[in-house]
């Protein structure tokens, strides 16, 4: 089942019990990817590094959240 046809599922159910309607898939898309690139500046410089590109660590993170941190010089 796709999230598409997940969210109409919720959708129609919500509307028979008059429950809130469920959020769209990807509202929050941005704001987790924000949220990604921002913690990984702050790792960066907690470590002492440069918070060059932020969006690489994030993506990674994201990708791999299980990964052990990447060290470098």
């Amino acid at each position: 089942m796709t999230a598409i046809e997940q969210y109409l599922i919720d959708t129609y159910r919500a509307a028979q019990l008059g429950a809130p309607m469920p959020p769209p898939p990807g509202r929050d898309d941005v704001a987790v990817l924000r949220s990604a690139r921002t913690y990984a500046q702050f790792r960066a410089v907690v470590d002492g590094k440069e918070a060059r590109h932020p969006w690489r660590a994030a993506l990674h993170r994201l990708t791999h959240p299980h990964a052990a941190p990447q060290c470098g010089p």
